[in-house]
């Protein structure tokens, strides 16, 4: 990774971070401590550290998208907090499929590229930007939404912040088709034939 690059980044990740905190908004039940500390273990500064992102840094850009994630699950300090985060890294030409955060809005900021955003709100209303570096954009909580790196030379790098420690996420394709939903209710419900819809599972199936 270009050294121009990663400078870039770090700045950008220092600068916002504070602020997406800031704004991020809370979702999570209130808890009656500071922490929610583990039931065995020493509480230090290491429990309150978590240093997995730092491949961003550290290691030459994803041929595929990417997705690092600070969630309670990987970072338990997070628990009780109403936050979390996630780095998400957009080769040119990927996407981040069509999905929804239940218990979060989300808000992304671009540090690197151009990205192509979308949401729809439950009108079927499609609401669509380009961002730059820079720009924020907020994807309101349960609603299907994704991203589109459509450059076909440079990649793109965002930061999104959850004001939940587990905001949850449901991709669309995987959950309707990689889940066994009945091939006859599907093909009905997408007014198709059910040799499209296997195609479309077939799709979806993790290579060996």
């Amino acid at each position: 990774m270009a050294s121009k690059t990663s400078t870039l980044k770090f700045f950008s990740l220092l600068i916002c971070s504070l602020a997406i905190a800031e704004m991020a908004m809370a979702g999570d039940p209130d808890i009656l401590s500071d922490f929610i500390a583990p039931p065995n273990g020493t509480v230090d500064g290491n429990f309150f550290t978590y240093t997995a992102m730092r491949v961003v840094f550290e290691e030459d850009e994803p041929k595929n998208f990417t997705v690092l994630k600070a969630t309670s699950a990987e970072f338990p300090a997070l628990n009780g907090q109403s936050v979390s985060y996630a780095v998400l890294e957009f080769p040119s030409g990927t996407t981040n499929p069509p999905h929804t955060h239940p218990r979060s809005a989300e808000l992304l900021f671009l540090v690197d590229g151009t990205l192509e955003v979308g949401f729809v709100d439950t009108k079927n209303n499609l609401f669509t930007q380009t961002l730059q570096v820079g720009d924020l954009f907020v994807f309101p909580k349960g609603l299907v939404h994704y991203q589109y790196n459509a450059d076909s030379q440079n990649s793109a790098t965002a930061i999104s912040a959850f004001g939940s420690a587990s905001a949850g996420t449901v991709s669309i394709p995987s959950t309707l088709f990689a889940t066994n939903i009945d091939d006859n209710a599907l093909a009905l419900s997408f007014k198709t034939d059910v040799a499209t819809i296997q195609q479309l599972k077939a799709g979806l199936t993790p290579k060996p």
